[in-house]
């Protein structure tokens, strides 16, 4: 295991790491790649190591995560949240899968569930939404398919190359996701069995 990664939640195909600084010039080559950084709008940002190394670090201190190809411990991409109310249980998310050999092979779908997890049973909050541009239609099946509902858009939201596109909003709720990844971890410990998602704990 490269000693960068920690397994703090473990899926099937991946887990979520605590970021590491080590990664940041990988960080800048997947978001000055136009296909990766087009949908997080980052294609007008002028973005050198320094500056990744800055954003890593100010991710780095909230609910942010590395995504880890758990076969190979490859660093895939990230996930996380912001916005975080604790007071409130709410927060909004962010994926981004850098790789392009791990598009469309399920990887972001179970990051994301790995995240709705972590967000639902341990922080226990109860309210976690996000935004999607609408010519990004993968991205919207994947949220989809984890049980986020649409509850509305900004019309016409952005431009790019000429032609303006929406941005869709979604959310999900606690009480519409059922434990998969954490609740395996808790029968384990209340069963006293080993397991590799101990480390969450």
């Amino acid at each position: 295991m490269d000693d960068r990664y920690f397994k703090k939640i473990m899926g099937e195909k991946c887990y979520l790491s605590p970021m590491s600084m080590e990664d940041a010039a990988q960080y800048a080559e997947w978001l000055n790649d136009t296909a990766v950084g087009l949908p997080l709008l980052q294609i007008g940002e002028v973005l050198n190591l320094e500056k990744e190394k800055d954003q890593l670090k100010s991710l780095s201190q909230g609910y942010n995560f590395s995504i880890v190809d758990k076969d190979k411990d490859k660093l895939i991409g990230s996930i996380g949240l912001f916005n975080v109310d604790l007071v409130h249980g709410r927060a909004e998310m962010g994926i981004m899968i850098g790789d392009r050999n791990f598009w469309n092979r399920g990887y972001g779908t179970e990051a994301t569930q790995l995240l709705l997890d972590f967000s639902f049973n341990a922080l226990n909050l109860s309210h976690i939404r996000l935004g999607v541009f609408s010519f990004n239609p993968r991205a919207i099946r994947c949220y989809e398919k984890v049980g986020f509902k649409t509850v509305g858009k900004f019309t016409e939201y952005i431009q790019i190359a000429g032609t303006r596109y929406d941005m869709i909003l979604m959310e999900m709720l606690a009480k519409d996701y059922e434990s998969v990844y954490l609740k395996k971890a808790l029968e384990d410990v209340m069963e006293d069995k080993p397991s590799s998602n101990l480390e969450l704990l």
